[in-house]
């Protein structure tokens, strides 16, 4: 068994994973630019800051560790996530998803790595056609960041008819919570995601969580998400990993709990694990937001032999609840 090297492995899910990874006795080595990820998310593991972007630099730092590791499967994770953003600045997401994707394939191929799992996404698909969404749902992303994520899962098809290489694309939905020991956990900055904004809106940190948009054709007029445990994320790329280096063939799987909760139930969980009742405002909906996604993961339990162990959205939240006030500044102060 050779070694694993994660790319964004300082980042939110790559962090979680990372530690399954060294709990189950791999050897991991960490590439990270650090734009996102933070270095106290992986204490103690070898840790190359480069960014693939850099055609210098990412060849470099990649020759270097793929030379001196016997690395068998890449878990990459590392890009841009935030679909407002792509569509500001879509240039920004061909090079960080695209282009510094590519650099990493081409380091694999010329250092003759066998496989790579891929963290990928829902946003793939675009609006949905049936509820839950299967991997075979069809595949119309509606913002720059699920076309590029979609671009780079035809970029490894075309690199496993080249070279060989294998992969397994794993399409998350929402990744939610935090470790449970409270000591890993979800910072980014800015924030976007739901749950911790809504732990912020409990703290006082601001003012009141905003809702963005209240007529989606859902039972109480918001988004439903399909929320998935970064811990049961973590655990899917573990079984991916397994799956590779038994000779799997390549293939892709949704990740999801298979039941949606809405924003305003996500909000209902946090004031309860919270106990705190903090304010709400009403926005205007944002372009590219589904009224409803929802997962169909039994191909990931079939074939993964993969399933959520967080499926309870009290359990969720608490864990990110717990982070949250362990490290009330993120990463930056606990």
């Amino acid at each position: 068994m050779g070694a694993v090297l994660v790319t964004g492995g300082a980042g939110y899910v790559g962090s979680h994973t990372v530690r399954e990874l060294l709990s189950r006795g791999e050897r991991v080595l960490v590439l990270d630019n650090l734009s996102e990820g933070h270095r106290q998310a992986v204490p103690g593991v070898e840790l190359t800051v480069a960014d693939l972007t850099d055609p210098h630099q990412a060849r470099n730092s990649l020759d270097s560790i793929f030379q001196s590791e016997q690395i068998d499967v890449v878990l990459h994770f590392a890009g841009r996530a935030y679909v407002g953003e792509s569509v500001r600045d879509p240039g920004r997401y061909y090079r960080h998803n695209l282009s510094g994707g590519v650099e990493l394939l081409e380091a694999v191929a010329r250092n003759r790595v066998p496989a790579v799992v891929f963290s990928s996404t829902c946003a793939i698909y675009g609006e949905p056609e049936t509820i839950p969404i299967p991997e075979t749902h069809p595949q119309r992303p509606v913002s720059p960041y699920g076309r590029t994520k979609r671009a780079f899962e035809e970029a490894l098809c075309d690199f496993e008819s080249a070279h060989g290489i294998r992969h397994i694309n794993l399409r998350y939905f929402n990744a939610a919570g935090a470790h449970p020991d409270g000591d890993l956990g979800e910072d980014h900055r800015p924030e976007t995601h739901l749950i911790p904004l809504a732990c912020e809106a409990a703290m006082e940190q601001r003012p009141a969580l905003a809702i963005f948009g209240d007529d989606y054709p859902t039972p109480d007029g918001t988004c439903v998400r399909d929320f998935v445990h970064v811990m049961d994320l973590a655990t899917a790329h573990i079984r991916a990993v397994a799956a590779l280096r038994s000779g799997a063939a390549s293939s892709s799987y949704n990740l999801g709990i298979g039941r949606g909760y809405s924003v305003l139930e996500v909000v209902e969980s946090v004031k309860r694990v919270s106990g705190v009742d903090f304010l709400t405002e009403r926005a205007p909906r944002r372009a590219g937001d589904p009224p409803r996604l929802v997962a169909a993961s039994a191909k990931a339990q079939r074939e993964l032999d993969w399933s959520p162990s967080f499926t309870s959205l009290d359990a969720i939240v608490e864990t990110a609840w717990k982070f949250k006030q362990r490290h009330p500044q993120g990463y930056g102060a606990a």
